[in-house]
């Protein structure tokens, strides 16, 4: 009976001591930290450093090259210091719980990365599970960084909260070099290129949270295809060509501004988003000769090849470029893609679809509102066209031509369109009587809208407010005939473009029941007036285009 006692106190006091150490000691997760190299511009030492701590800081970027990086492990730059780079990360490996970590500690400006050589200052060749943040990154000679497969599928690179800036921000006479990297494509960011490499993707990439300014391009996403097979810039080639889709790229709250070429291109992917972005004063360069003659095309955020991608919660505005210049841009072969919530304005056009060697298939413009894109053409499609395209809910106003050719079963039903004065839109016989579309329940003011437009309005829309610069004003004042007289679409969509609920099926991008602001319609004398005006500008212009 003792001996039993005396076991019942020794097991007392096991359990005791290993509460107590569980109190004192939690228990570690089963992930450890990596290992973290520091580099400190300003008080670092690559003589007696061995960069393992702030205080033992190595001072330039070259041993980092000396290092093999595990999952877990990061590399910090001080904040407040300048490094002078160019580093290639090949094979750099982490884990989705354990990634590698690029980025900055301290207090004060983010560290600034920079090279004068034409270069790129991060290359990430086989990388995956690898995180890019929080620093700033120029390249007046090169290029900002460049994600390329060319070994394996590459996956969970993540770019955030960077700025990258200066990046050979000159005008230039053709289109930039798309092939050889940031660099050479005058680019932030370039993943792969097209022509491609390798037929590997790079997949699950993010980019979030990053400014990319006075450069001249963005973010150039670009898959594969197979080069063996065809010239994938020859329209002849382009569909006997085997894509390799980068999937699942996320692009998202980041701001574009003042660039001479384009901010993103999604280019060969699959199921991207691009949502909540900045576009302005991108395609800065005209792209004219002395006399005028286009010599090359650029768009700020465009479809290339891809398939069931969207670009969405986007404003855009301020594009130059005569060739091109427009927001909506399905080109080349891109399917089942979407431009949705689009806030589009001041540009050369608002849309201008390039199919090429067959009809595009299932895209969708919807939500989406255009103020005063109107020095160049609106067009929905060009070449062979587009099939099942719905075009529905968007209010355009002040376009100079919008042309209606080239669509095939296809719905362009609740919208507003506002033209310029003496301008009206071109239609195409076929649309109405050949290709099974439905053109209905849309609103043509200022215009000639044509017997054969469907059902149809023609008048005073009943904006809300007179400010052109401010989004709300296109909103509905309640009385308006365009609340409730729209032609019902089947989607999953529930907010409008100024994130009301749709609560009925309005012409127009707002689908409210009407705001408090008040609606009059126009007198007879009134419509007089304004068709007379109409009619003396449409001579003007037919005869200056003579």
């Amino acid at each position: 009976m003792k001996k039993m006692k005396t076991i019942k106190k020794i097991f007392a006091c096991i359990l005791c001591a290993v509460m107590l150490s569980a109190l004192c000691f939690p228990i570690l997760p089963a992930r450890a930290a990596g290992t973290a190299y520091y580099i400190d511009s300003v008080n670092g030492s690559d003589e007696t450093g061995d960069g393992l701590s702030p205080e033992t800081a190595w001072r330039t970027v070259p041993e980092i090259e000396k290092i093999t990086l595990s999952p877990g492990d990061s590399i910090l730059f001080r904040c407040g210091g300048e490094y002078s780079c160019a580093l290639y990360f090949s094979e750099c490996i982490g884990t989705p719980d354990r990634p590698i970590l690029i980025s900055s500690y301290g207090e004060g400006k983010k560290p600034l990365l920079t090279t004068d050589e034409a270069a790129e200052v991060l290359r990430l060749f086989d990388c995956s599970y690898v995180t890019i943040s929080d620093l700033e990154i120029t390249a007046p000679n090169g290029g900002g960084v460049w994600i390329d497969a060319l070994t394996r599928e590459c996956r969970g690179v993540t770019l955030k909260d960077l700025t990258i800036h200066t990046i050979q921000n000159h005008p230039m006479n053709c289109r930039d070099d798309l092939s050889h990297g940031a660099a050479a494509a005058r680019a932030c960011v370039m993943v792969k290129g097209l022509p491609a490499r390798t037929l590997y993707p790079v997949n699950d990439l993010t980019v979030t949270g990053c400014e990319f300014y006075d450069c001249g391009n963005g973010v150039s996403l670009w898959g594969a295809f197979d080069t063996a097979l065809g010239n994938p810039w020859n329209d002849d080639e382009l569909s006997e060509l085997a894509p390799v889709y980068n999937e699942n790229t996320r692009v998202e709250n980041c701001d574009f501004h003042d660039m001479d070429a384009e901010a993103i291109i999604v280019g060969i992917c699959k199921n991207a988003l691009v949502t909540h972005c900045r576009m302005i004063d991108c395609c800065q360069g005209e792209g004219v000769d002395e006399n005028g003659a286009v010599l090359y095309y650029t768009a700020a955020a465009w479809f290339w090849g891809s398939e069931y991608s969207t670009i969405e919660y986007c404003e855009i505005a301020g594009q130059k470029n005569v060739g091109d210049g427009m927001t909506v841009d399905f080109d080349s072969q891109s399917n089942h893609c979407t431009y949705q919530y689009i806030y589009s304005h001041d540009n050369v056009r608002f849309m201008c679809n390039n199919a090429k060697t067959s009809p595009q298939v299932g895209n969708v413009v919807r939500y989406c509102l255009s103020v005063n894109d109107n020095k160049g053409r609106n067009k929905l499609c060009s070449g062979p066209g587009e099939k099942e395209m719905l075009f529905y809910n968007n209010t355009i106003i002040g376009s100079q031509r919008f042309d209606f050719d080239g669509l095939y079963d296809s719905y362009f039903v609740n919208n507003i369109i506002v033209m310029e004065d003496g301008f009206r839109p071109n239609t195409d016989l076929s649309a109405y009587f050949l290709n099974h579309n439905v053109i209905s329940n849309n609103c043509y003011y200022n215009c000639i809208s044509g017997l054969l437009a469907g059902t149809k309005f023609n008048t005073r829309p009943g904006f809300s407010g007179e400010d052109t610069a401010v989004p709300e004003s296109f909103t509905l004042a309640k009385g308006s005939p365009l609340i409730g007289a729209g032609y019902p679409v089947a989607d999953d969509l529930t907010h409008d473009i100024f994130g009301n609920p749709i609560e009925s099926v309005n012409i127009g991008c707002y689908a409210g029941t009407g705001t408090d602001a008040p609606y009059r319609a126009e007198t007879l004398i009134e419509k007089l007036i304004r068709g007379f005006r109409w009619l003396f500008s449409y001579i003007r212009t037919e005869l200056k285009n003579r």
